[in-house]
């Protein structure tokens, strides 16, 4: 059941992997600038998004303790949630990008990224509270918690994907902290799982 959870957190942690564009123009540094400003604070959370989903599936082997697991699944939900909570104060930081209804944009953006933070708040509370004494009881709640994360990754990034288009999307996409951790290319946004 865990190994729904790390898949689904996995999904999760795309939606913000995937801030990249498509094009090469160039042609505002007040775009760059201002994409350059949001993905140097967005590397490091996306490394710490990376971390804990690798702990998360670590502890995915068949005879993990419950409560190892509920501590393992805790502490990452912890370090997710403190992650997108840092991204969206990036954002906010930053300003609205130079562009039409850049102010819009980046509020819809930073209100997704707080929401997420809670949500993966939420999660970790859900973990704590399950019973790791009666096995078949905590495989139960980890799938309401697997559902859950499903419901998150899937749930509206049309704000990111509204971020990440256009010149700030092409911005975006230039910039070594927007990209996936270990990649060569930009990530797609329909590499969702």
């Amino acid at each position: 059941m865990n190994k729904k959870c790390a898949a689904a957190l996995s999904g999760g942690a795309v939606l913000v992997m995937a801030l990249s564009g498509c094009s090469d123009d160039d042609s505002d540094n007040k775009v760059n600038d201002w994409a350059k400003s949001v993905c140097d604070q967005v590397q490091p959370q996306l490394k710490k998004i990376s971390d804990a989903n690798a702990s998360i599936q670590k502890q995915t082997a068949d005879n993990s303790k419950p409560a190892d697991v509920q501590r393992t699944d805790s502490a990452a939900f912890q370090q997710i949630s403190d992650a997108y909570k840092a991204m969206g104060a990036a954002v906010g930081k930053a300003g609205a990008p130079p562009v039409g209804d850049g102010e819009t944009t980046q509020k819809a953006a930073v209100k997704e990224l707080n929401e997420s933070s809670a949500a993966y708040a939420g999660l970790k509370k859900q973990v704590d509270g399950l019973n790791t004494k009666d096995q078949a009881e905590f495989a139960d709640g980890l799938k309401g918690i697997a559902e859950e994360l499903s419901k998150i990754s899937r749930s509206g990034d049309q704000a990111l994907q509204k971020l990440q288009s256009g010149e700030v999307g092409t911005a975006m996409a230039k910039q070594p902290g927007c990209q996936k951790p270990g990649a060569t290319n930009s990530v797609s946004p329909a590499a969702k799982p």
